[in-house]
């Protein structure tokens, strides 16, 4: 493993421009109605090669499964060939669900996405299924969904050892190796990149955050989906951080829902269409992100407008400046280390366009 001070430089990002903290991206892969999985990775391309030209700091994406409105279900193959279409931005998983996978493929998947990009990957590892009961048994082939949350410490362990192969003598996988990986820089004339995924444990309740405070890893808490719980996660992973060949003190970024467009209305109109698609996936209706028309014809039951406003009450939007002002006071009130935003809408255009004005608002680079 990497000492403190190379390991935490590859995770602490640069400010750019006028932001309190790095700003970095999360991709759900959204597929809006009337569009293709094809359209919606190319956008993914697309926002991938803006936000890296324009300053972001890392871009990540998540595994959610059987949603037809989430192309993300393979995230190690979506890195791979945002990996070929990016030279600099930090590529890396928000997060893959460890307990769907065998650590060891994790290992390997992860090592081929450092061979492809040196320096440029993180690992970022959730407990929770990413999709429903029935889905998650047919990815473990198992109906104990309770197994995999609850062995998450070990898996976690194993998986460390697989990426830095380091299972002691006597162990049934010590010789075993998962390559790419170290094992390559020992063989005889071979070597490897002295670097290696960094590994940050993603929550949204208390348990990953005592986890990661615990053994020194970064955190990242998804406040766009449990704002109501954000600030006593952070609490407990600060108070439960020990410092660790990883990190010498907490660092802890937030996933933020945020959507930036040319006019309040606009930004009103677009979070509305994606709040609609946050209901029908509640009901068990999980379907294409609607259009912001099919938002507005729809007739709300006033239990689902109350579950829009809750909702959009944790969405940053508005007009460049807003979403700014609504980023900078969220952050103070948090005291995140980095913001990642993920902004939801049905169209690609609306999210590139929301990209650009938030740049713009904090001043960074352009893209050049």
């Amino acid at each position: 493993m990497a000492a403190t001070d190379s390991t935490g430089d590859e995770i602490r990002g640069t400010v750019r421009g006028s932001a309190p903290v790095p700003l970095s991206v999360l991709d759900l892969v959204t597929v809006g109605a009337g569009r293709t999985a094809t359209d919606a990775l190319r956008t993914s391309v697309d926002i991938a090669r803006l936000t890296e030209s324009r300053g972001f700091h890392r871009y990540w994406v998540a595994e959610h499964h059987s949603m037809p409105g989430v192309a993300s279900s393979s995230p190690a193959v979506i890195l791979a060939h945002l990996a070929a279409h990016t030279d600099r931005i930090r590529l890396g998983s928000g997060g893959v669900m460890l307990p769907n996978h065998a650590p060891l493929v994790i290992a390997e998947q992860f090592g081929t996405l450092e061979a492809l990009a040196p320096g440029r990957i993180d690992l970022g590892l959730g407990r929770a299924p990413g999709t429903d009961g029935a889905t998650a048994a047919a990815l473990r082939r198992s109906d104990r969904l309770d197994e995999g949350a609850d062995d998450f410490p070990q898996q976690l362990a194993e998986l460390t050892r697989f990426l830095d192969d380091d299972f002691p003598d006597g162990h049934p996988y010590r010789r075993i190796h998962a390559v790419p990986g170290p094992v390559q820089a020992t063989s005889p004339g071979g070597v490897q990149s002295p670097h290696r995924p960094p590994i940050w444990l993603l929550g949204s309740s208390g348990f990953s955050a005592r986890l990661a405070g615990m053994l020194g890893l970064p955190f990242a808490f998804a406040h766009h989906f449990s704002a109501q719980n954000t600030i006593p996660a952070l609490d407990l992973y600060r108070q439960s951080f020990r410092p660790s060949a990883v990190l010498d003190a907490p660092y802890a970024l937030i996933g933020v829902a945020a959507l930036a467009t040319d006019e309040e209305r606009e930004a009103r109109r677009q979070v509305r269409a994606a709040a609609l698609n946050m209901v029908r996936l509640r009901m068990g209706r999980p379907g294409l992100v609607p259009t912001p028309e099919e938002a507005e014809a729809y007739e709300f039951s006033p239990m689902e407008e109350e579950f829009v406003r809750s909702w959009n009450a944790n969405v940053v939007h508005g007009t460049a400046d807003e979403v700014r002002s609504g980023l900078d006071d969220l952050q103070k009130r948090t005291g995140a280390d980095e913001l990642m935003l993920t902004g939801n809408a049905h169209s690609g255009e609306v999210r590139l366009r929301s990209y650009e004005l938030i740049a713009d608002a904090y001043g960074f680079p352009t893209a050049g």
